[in-house]
């Protein structure tokens, strides 16, 4: 009996260059499953936001498997779904969405991938006090692990005071008070800071430049993107230049679809083998 095709899809804006088909592809060629990936590019589509809905609706009537999501989608989201699992329902974003039996299940693989990675890219890195540029729907993901690695500190810097003190607010009673702050002087605290994480667009093809000025970083600093087109950053540069550790935006990038994989197709993935997937695009 042959094994079910899979459909899923990415929904996001400016996401032609994004390297999730093909990962997810490659990896069930490799597993001899039926398997396509599209995209939906809501800026090709000249769709604004409020076209979600639609998209998802449009998606599960013609019986997409799954679907992955993301920039600026990723909070906006979740009141269409039915369910949330525990991680997205704290995390208060989607990246990953199954569609099964009527109904669609939010996930969250995001914290789990940039976890992975921070696991493996860099596994003694000191974590007394990091500084986080950004607390939109990837950032949440972003923040919650980094608690949950260890940091003791986070400090968190986001142009939308609002969504920052809600993210705060939502860590420090999942962590425990005082775990995470709103930042107030980011040249001051990125200078006795161990490490520094970029979780805003600043820094993708379409959005040139640094978040911060480079001045600001220090040798002892360890700076980590989830951006991964492209995967130096001019922020990751800088920072290289002076010696930095620095993590990129693959190791997140992969270990997400690993875990989205796995929940579309219902077989394990080849972490190792969709790694080098990934690195040969580079």
């Amino acid at each position: 009996m042959s094994q079910p095709a899979i459909l899923a899809g990415l929904i996001g804006r400016g996401i032609q260059l994004s390297r999730t088909p093909a990962l997810h592809e490659h990896e069930g060629d490799a597993q001899a499953l039926r398997y396509l990936y599209r995209l939906i590019d809501a800026d090709q589509l000249q769709l604004d936001d409020s076209a979600l809905a639609q998209l998802l609706d449009a998606a599960q009537r013609t019986g997409f498997t799954g679907l992955n999501i993301t920039y600026p989608f990723k909070q906006a989201i979740v009141p269409l779904l039915d369910e949330l699992s525990d991680e997205a329902r704290g995390i208060g974003a989607v990246n990953t969405v199954v569609l099964k039996d009527g109904k669609r299940v939010g996930h969250n693989t995001d914290c789990l991938g940039f976890a992975e990675g921070l696991r493996r890219g860099l596994p003694d890195a000191p974590r007394r006090q990091v500084v986080q540029l950004g607390a939109g729907g990837a950032g949440s993901a972003v923040a919650h692990a980094l608690l949950g690695e260890g940091v003791e500190r986070l400090l968190l810097f986001e142009v939308d005071t609002a969504r920052a003190q809600a993210l705060v607010d939502n860590l420090n009673q999942r962590f425990g008070v005082g775990r995470a702050v709103l930042g107030s002087d980011l040249e001051a605290e990125l200078a006795v800071a161990d490490g520094l994480v970029n979780t805003t667009p600043v820094g993708m093809a379409k959005v040139p430049g640094t978040p911060l000025p480079v001045e600001w970083l220090h040798e002892r600093l360890w700076v980590a993107e989830i951006i991964y087109f492209p995967l130096q950053t001019e922020l990751l540069r800088a920072a290289r230049a002076l010696g930095c550790r620095t993590l990129d935006g693959s190791h997140m990038a992969v270990f997400q679809a690993v875990k989205a994989f796995e929940l579309f197709s219902g077989q394990q993935a080849d972490a190792r083998r969709m790694q080098a997937h990934f690195a040969s695009f580079t």
